[in-house]
């Protein structure tokens, strides 16, 4: 039997972090910690979402006045992080990783969040410290803004609406936003 420990880690984007779950792997299989209250800071969650979303096809970046706890559950996906907080100092940073599972990302609100799904039927996991409403307060980004240096690791036609839904095709770019 082995286990691996959490660990939590910082990006170039204040407040977001990523977590590698704890671990325990046995001949069964393998159990995550996905969350522990008296382990976090955050929280607590008052909505959680799955979406199982096909290979090629992204999501966000949407910014909500919420704070996310994400992760893949299923599958495998590459992630997005596009800092539009008006008084962060790290205003206008991108970060990507890649998101497998037993790793998750804490995403401040304000902090657009985005991912396309690199194999079929990838879950991906929400946790929200609000629950979503229509016309709720926050940004969110073109995903293939070329100002981002995105290098998204699967084409896309932004044309296409199994790849990129026409809400996020009308996003406004970084340069909009940040003017804003």
């Amino acid at each position: 039997m082995g286990v691996s420990e959490r660990a939590v880690v910082g990006t170039a984007i204040d407040g977001l972090v990523v977590i590698s779950l704890k671990q325990v792997d046995d001949e069964r299989g393998t159990i995550r910690e996905y969350h522990r209250a008296s382990d976090e800071s955050w929280g607590p969650w008052l909505q959680v979402n799955v979406t199982e979303t096909n290979r090629g096809a992204l999501r966000g970046l949407h910014g909500e006045d919420m704070t996310k706890l994400v992760g893949v559950i299923a599958g495998e996906a590459f992630g997005a992080y596009v800092d539009t907080r008006p008084t962060s100092p790290t205003r206008g940073a991108v970060v990507t990783l890649p998101l497998v599972l037993g790793t998750q990302v804490l995403v401040p609100a304000g902090v657009c969040n985005g991912f396309q799904a690199l194999a079929d039927a990838t879950q991906y996991l929400y946790c929200f410290d609000a629950e979503w409403v229509p016309g709720m307060a926050g940004a969110a980004v073109h995903p293939l803004d070329p100002a981002l240096g995105i290098e998204w690791p699967l084409p896309v036609d932004p044309q296409d609406r199994s790849q990129l839904s026409a809400k996020d095709a009308a996003q406004p770019t970084l340069a909009e936003v940040l003017r804003a």
